[in-house]
């Protein structure tokens, strides 16, 4: 069966610093098909030799022009206009070979209705088709109402099992990986529970401030944009009960039962905004919108009663990282400066897990140390590691949606946001990371040195 995916958005960032490189590797990789074909679309007037001009001056990475160049066709396209939208069906539908079609609408949450109703209206994409599916990026909705009201827009037009909505970051390996760490090694399956995890850590820190992303940021901030999304996925992910099966539908049972459990207490919530956000371009004055986010979350339910889920999040702080940290319980009452061990599972920039534990001093010595067990994912992967965008669009090639949002996940953790952007908190301004850290010792009782 012949594939086609077509591209709205051809024109912006995303295309040219995400789905570009992603679509070479796969082809250069020997993923897709060589009949595949890619229809760009975007509203620029131009020629297919114009656009990839434009392209190759935006593009930074490495990418396999001759590999990619004989599935490209560029279509200029006015998104509101039905006859566009006939005018695509027509020239998708040339040759008369069966075909699995995508829809990918890389563009502002805004677009999202309009592009649907043309692709419905016109007959690119009938409801309930096998074949034929849509895929949305991030943000769902600016809240809970307007994602409830983008969803029911979609399900006029398209089946759920049709819909595919992106969240970049469970494309990252180590966060596939989680699973796998948690249920096919009994050492952490049994010991996962409040008997012996004495807290999570939840991180995802930035070294760049917003940079031209200032228009949509200062419209989201830290809560949308990353614990709605990012954070409270990871945190579903390291939380959830074992599902019946690893289907993506009981896996997302679960992952949408714990995310109902937990809550997040107004008392144990900092927000902060770094010193020269609003010197950034397009950030409105006095603006009081948050870039950095310490929350502690609880969840009620008999595993994890009494273990507190610390979530940090922001831009501009001290280093780029992102990891989750399981902290055991010490129960060892007969060895002094014995430290807790600990389980690391590293999302970014490197791949991989750590396990500390403790062992005596090599020597004459009675002296307990920590030692460290060190899984690289990066380092023993040939080459580079791939891609979030190349896991996720190879997935939608193949109809595979585990990794893909299902619309009570969004909808669960919308309603988590909400009820934390009604709390009333004092923005707290910040020139660098050990301000933060002070707060964070003042206001709770946390393990700082792994934040």
């Amino acid at each position: 069966m012949k594939k086609i995916i077509t591209i709205f958005g051809a024109t912006g960032n995303l295309m040219y610093k995400k789905l570009f490189p992603a679509l070479s590797n796969l082809f250069k990789n020997k993923f897709l098909d060589i009949k595949t074909k890619i229809y760009l679309v975007g509203r620029k007037d131009y020629t297919l030799e114009d656009y990839l001009l434009e392209a190759k001056k935006e593009i930074k990475t490495n990418i396999e022009w001759d590999l990619l160049l004989p599935h490209l066709n560029y279509i200029q396209m006015d998104f509101s206009s039905l006859d566009d939208y006939k005018r695509l069906k027509t020239i998708i539908n040339e040759d008369e070979s069966l075909k699995d079609k995508m829809f990918y609408l890389a563009v502002p949450p805004q677009l999202f209705p309009v592009i649907a109703k043309g692709i419905n209206s016109s007959g690119l994409i009938t409801k309930g088709s096998e074949n034929e599916r849509i895929v949305f990026e991030k943000p769902f909705g600016e809240d809970l109402t307007t994602a409830q009201k983008i969803n029911k827009e979609l399900w006029q037009y398209f089946e759920e099992k049709q819909i595919y909505r992106i969240d970049h970051y469970l494309g990252k390996e180590m966060i596939q990986n989680i699973l796998i760490v948690r249920f096919t090694n009994t050492i952490f399956e049994q010991a996962w529970n409040n008997k012996t995890i004495s807290s999570i850590q939840i991180v995802a820190k930035e070294t760049e401030g917003v940079l031209r992303r200032g228009n949509y940021y200062d419209k989201v901030g830290a809560l949308k944009d990353m614990v709605q999304s990012h954070l409270l996925q990871m945190v579903s992910l390291v939380t959830m009960e074992k599902p019946k099966t690893f289907s993506s539908d009981d896996i997302k049972d679960e992952k949408v039962k714990v995310i109902k459990q937990l809550s997040i207490d107004k008392e144990d919530i900092i927000l902060g905004q770094y010193q020269g956000y609003q010197d950034s371009i397009n950030i409105e004055s006095g603006s009081t919108t948050e870039t950095f986010v310490f929350a502690k979350a609880c969840i009620n339910n008999e595993r994890w009663k009494g273990v507190p889920i610390y979530l940090l999040t922001g831009k501009s702080l001290d280093e780029k990282k992102s990891e989750i940290i399981i902290n055991f319980k010490n129960d060892s009452n007969n060895f002094k400066n014995v430290l807790n061990n600990k389980l690391i599972i590293r999302v970014a920039p490197v791949e991989g897990v750590n396990f500390i534990f403790n062992v005596k001093e090599a020597g004459l010595s009675e002296k307990v140390v920590p030692a460290n067990l060190d899984y690289c994912h990066t380092c023993n992967y040939l080459g580079n590691t791939p891609e979030a965008y190349e896991k996720l669009l190879l997935d939608l090639f193949n109809k595979q949606n585990s990794l893909f949002t299902r619309w009570d996940e969004i909808e669960s953790s919308w309603k988590i946001i909400d009820e934390v952007k009604t709390y009333k908190h004092e923005l707290f301004i910040y020139n660098n990371y050990e301000e933060i850290k002070e707060l964070i010792i003042k206001r709770n009782e946390v393990l700082i040195d792994d934040l």
